[in-house]
């Protein structure tokens, strides 16, 4: 066996070890070599068998200018930019909703879908379809909903050359609910649970499948829920396709647009309808939980209209409904609220327990009385305040006492049941001749429609 070590000097002169036989091969002293000139090892060669092995230090890459463009371009890859929902919100405040449709389906595509109930969001069909994008439609088939609804996705499919994807509930879950409590069940114990079933569990499955939906939700559909809507924002209850909190994007692109604007729009484009607008129906869901609406009633009065106001919310978007950590607000030792007080107007009387009750007990009021019951941390209440003050400076002074009791606390048992509070605001007409307080049934706390609810049965 031979060794033989190259070893090159900077002067490129080379010293080559003789050759000798094995036997005799013994390692050379690292002191008997007298490099007198500074040298490179270049490589070193074993020779076994008559074959010649390479031997490379390990651990050492050789830098070229490509390497390291390919190691820039990699760490930029890797860099996801993070969208400011809030700030693109902001942004677009203003735009119109064609521009708002074209900037979710330019973002996000087929992971993206428009959310469609069969009634006046046929408008957002609409939209997706003057962008000139491509987009999905989806909704959800409760089992319970109107022939005119159903009439209507076959019209639209036609009309726009598309498939609706079609959400159904469990159907073991439907059977269960409807063979222990009926098919009626929810008049009795409220429509959570059958929404929950039918809408809320459907929806979850199809949005696990986008990173982003498209709504029709307007804030003047309901002043007690989607006041406070942006044109988008991040979901705060569902999650998307990539999972977790955050996971999935909402779009409202008719979240400023009135009700009205949002007809003379399906008018001038001739889209096709739900025929029961035609009848009356203004906010349209399944069929035993909608009704008509009469001139001036607001129309999320024809939802579930044996509930109070804050319960009209199903599920799919329950986020609109805003409560902090314990359900109501913070609290102190004795179950009620540390915010500040609200209605502050000086028209306003404060009543006490005794105060209110004293009021329950007279049958031949001198004065009619307009009394809400309310809790300061309530948004709600917070919501009407202005025009609550206001209604008491207008009629204060004619006949008519406006006062507030506050029922939130260790009155709320009390108030729940002796003055049929539901859920705040509650607000109460006592008559000048009739000891029974009459319940204003609507929403709409405006003002005028306050006003006008008064004058009709002081």
């Amino acid at each position: 066996m031979a060794l033989a070590i190259n070893v090159s000097s900077s002067s490129s002169s080379a010293i080559s070890s003789s050759s000798f036989p094995s036997s005799d091969l013994k390692v050379p002293q690292i002191g008997s070599l007298r490099l007198l000139d500074r040298i490179n090892v270049s490589a070193a060669s074993l020779s076994l068998s008559g074959k010649r092995s390479s031997v490379k230090a390990l651990n050492v890459q050789s830098i070229t200018k490509e390497s390291i463009v390919a190691s820039e371009l990699t760490e930029k890859l890797d860099v996801v930019e993070v969208e400011d929902f809030e700030e693109l919100a902001k942004r677009l405040e203003n735009a119109s909703p064609l521009e708002i449709m074209d900037k979710a389906l330019e973002k996000f595509g087929n992971d993206i879908a428009i959310a469609f109930s069969g009634a006046e969001d046929v408008a957002l069909i609409e939209y997706a379809h003057l962008t000139g994008r491509p987009y999905r439609v989806f909704s959800l088939d409760t089992g319970r909903l109107n022939p005119e609804t159903y009439r209507l996705f076959d019209t639209v499919e036609k009309h726009y050359g598309i498939r609706i994807e079609y959400m159904f509930p469990d159907a073991v879950e439907v059977q269960a609910l409807v063979r222990n409590k009926g098919l009626f069940s929810f008049y009795e114990d409220g429509h959570q649970e059958c929404c929950r079933i039918r809408k809320v569990r459907p929806l979850r499955r199809a949005l696990k499948g986008l990173r982003a939906w498209i709504t029709g939700q307007r804030k003047d559909q309901s002043p007690g829920t989607r006041s406070e809507i942006p044109v988008v924002q991040v979901d705060p209850v569902f999650e998307g396709l990539d999972g977790g909190v955050g996971s999935l994007v909402k779009w409202n692109p008719v979240a400023n647009v009135e009700g009205n604007d949002v007809w003379n729009f399906l008018r001038t484009m001739d889209v096709p309808v739900n025929t029961l607008h035609a009848a009356g129906y203004v906010s349209i869901g399944c069929e035993p939980c909608t009704r008509a609406v009469l001139p001036g009633q607001h129309e999320r009065e024809g939802r579930w209209w044996w509930e109070d106001a804050k319960a009209k919310e199903c599920g799919l978007h329950k986020g609109n409904i805003k409560e902090n950590t314990n359900g109501n607000a913070t609290a102190n030792v004795n179950g009620t609220s540390t915010v500040a007080d609200i209605f502050n107007s000086e028209n306003v009387v404060n009543l006490s327990r005794q105060g209110i009750e004293n009021l329950m007990k007279l049958e031949n009021r001198k004065e009619a009385w307009i009394v809400v019951l309310y809790a300061p941390w309530c948004p709600f209440c917070q919501a009407m305040e202005a025009s609550f003050d206001e209604l008491a400076d207008k009629l204060g002074g004619n006949g008519v006492k406006v006062a507030k009791f506050r029922a939130d606390g260790d009155q709320k048992d009390f108030a729940k049941k002796e003055l049929q509070l539901g859920s705040f605001p509650t607000i109460l007409v006592f008559p000048k001749n009739s000891s029974r307080p009459i319940k204003y049934p609507s929403e709409k706390r405006d003002v005028d429609s306050l006003t006008s609810f008064f004058n009709l049965v002081r």
